[in-house]
């Protein structure tokens, strides 16, 4: 049955920014907001878009990945034709190899694309945190007769060199894709979202992955490449919430967001909910010790303590006498009696001894990760002599 539409979502990314976070996880399933998964925004995306196939673009550690994501059933996407797919690199008669770049990913999974036979491909990422609605986008592009159209947010002027930055004419007509440039001429920058033409997109593939000096990657490659031929690449502006989460204070940053519900950015609209695919959980305790202020508390919490400013995910203990401040708390977390956290990320299931202090008051600084290698470290100096 043919498409009208599809989606390609790379889930693939080492997140090596993360640090311990992804030293075993995929950086698309990292936790985020207490109870979801980053991969969980751009999912929930698809289904609110009505997008019902979607191929998840798997490779650097996923197994629980593909353990979470499964058939889909949490986002409405275990369906009989279509529904969501995960794709790993794999062997084929020809030989086979690991993904080598963005664009590399797509081109190894053609024969999947081409089994819907879609009119437009959607190329996304699975770690970035916003919600759009990708049916505008694919409006946009069909009312502009677009060979591509890429998804682009006004960034701070400081920051655009970070970013791949797109000069538009006044129709929003791409003239010039810069990658992080040291001086750029916008503040445009690309999201990672890409609508294309599929039966050009495969063509300019295909071309690429015999291109020995090619890197494989859409902005580096593919765009400049479509621009040369001089097809027709729009921009769509986007004007919501979107963070890409590839640091550590990045995600903290988008974490303390949701307390502030920053640029309407909240967890609670009823009418886009951010699916996830979490097992429920027993319902959250609070003692009578505890106070909480402006905090996001999930199931199976249990505290003694107090919290101010704080994500807490679900399965976590706070003991009693123990403050937790503008932190973000991961799952299966243990926090034992008189333990002091601030500007912190708590790695899931770390388990922190009773008088413990990690962090500093001072959010200039850098947020502090504690993670599987700290309580490695406590345990061995616990045993020195």
């Amino acid at each position: 049955m043919s498409k009208k539409w599809l989606a390609m979502l790379l889930a693939g990314g080492q997140g090596t920014r993360l640090g311990q976070l992804t030293n075993a996880l995929a950086k698309p399933a990292v936790p985020f907001g207490g109870k979801y998964r980053i991969i969980d925004f751009t999912l929930s995306n698809c289904t609110h878009s009505g997008i019902d196939t979607v191929g998840v673009l798997t490779q650097y550690q996923p197994h629980l990945l593909n353990d979470y994501v499964g058939n889909g059933k949490a986002w409405d996407l275990d369906r009989n034709i279509g529904g969501v797919s995960v794709l790993p690199p794999y062997q084929a008669k020809d030989g086979g190899h690991w993904f080598e770049g963005t664009a590399d990913a797509v081109y190894q999974n053609i024969r999947f694309i081409d089994q819907h036979d879609p009119e437009y491909v959607l190329v996304i990422s699975g770690d970035h945190i916003y919600k759009m609605d990708y049916t505008k986008l694919l409006d946009a592009h069909t009312q502009k007769h677009a060979d591509a159209t890429i998804a682009v947010i006004e960034v701070p002027w400081e920051e655009a060199s970070r970013f791949g930055i797109m000069n538009v004419d006044q129709q929003g007509k791409i003239t010039e894709f810069e990658e992080k440039p040291d001086v750029p001429e916008s503040n445009l920058a690309s999201m990672g979202v890409y609508l294309f033409n599929w039966k050009l997109l495969k063509r300019y593939l295909e071309e690429d992955a015999v291109n020995e000096l090619s890197s494989h990657d859409f902005g580096k490659d593919i765009i400049p490449r479509m621009l040369g031929d001089k097809k027709h690449l729009y921009t769509y502006a986007f004007d919501g919430y979107w963070k890409d989460v590839g640091t550590i204070r990045s995600l903290w940053e988008a974490n303390m967001d949701l307390l502030h519900k920053t640029d309407g950015f909240t967890l609670d609209d009823p009418d886009w909910r951010i699916y996830a695919g979490n097992a429920n959980n027993p319902p959250q305790y609070i003692s009578p010790w505890a106070k909480i202020e402006r905090s996001l508390i999930n199931e199976g919490t249990m505290i003694f303590g107090r919290v101010e400013g704080s994500v807490v995910s679900y399965n976590v203990s706070i003991g009693k006498g123990s403050l937790i401040r503008n932190s973000v708390i991961m799952p299966n977390v243990s926090i034992g009696n008189n333990v002091r956290i601030e500007n912190a990320i708590i790695a899931p299931h770390s388990v922190i001894a009773d008088c413990s202090v990690i962090g500093t008051e001072n959010q200039s600084k850098e947020i502090t990760l504690y993670g599987e290698q700290q309580l490695m470290l406590s345990k061995l100096e616990n045993t020195l002599p």
